[in-house]
């Protein structure tokens, strides 16, 4: 029998981890500056958004948890490529068609990034409109 290593897969269960625990301090982060989390990890058809929230104005968002473990290869926000802004955008479109009650509300989509630094340890920025 031949045994592979999937430590450093995509869906390796310590990134699946990772990303969830990612995910749930990104929503406890926007949950603290006023955010309703209505709903989270929606898939569609190859599409996922993270985090839907809802805006103390009203907005919904449509959240992309981004994370780098080293600065060297550039931010964590910047690892959103035209690739994943249309699987969120073909996520976010399903999730309002199946919720009709929130599709005249103005969305927002933001991204919360998670930047490991020698210097500083993790940082969190808040990208609002990173797809706009």
């Amino acid at each position: 029998m031949t045994l592979v290593s999937t430590a450093n897969s995509p869906s390796s269960p310590n990134k699946v981890r990772k990303g969830r625990r990612l995910e749930e301090m990104a929503a406890d982060f926007l949950q603290r500056n006023g955010c309703t989390l209505l709903d989270s990890n929606y898939q569609w058809r190859g599409g996922e958004v993270d985090l839907i929230m809802l805006a103390p104005g009203g907005e919904l968002l449509f959240v992309e948890v981004r994370s780098r473990s080293s600065g060297g290869y550039g931010p964590a926000g910047e690892t959103v490529d035209g690739h994943k802004w249309g699987q969120v955008r073909q996520a976010a479109t399903h999730y309002l068609h199946c919720n009709p009650q929130l599709a005249t509300r103005p969305c927002r989509f933001d991204v919360v990034a998670f930047d490991q630094h020698e210097d500083k340890g993790s940082q969190l920025s808040w990208l609002r409109g990173a797809f706009d």
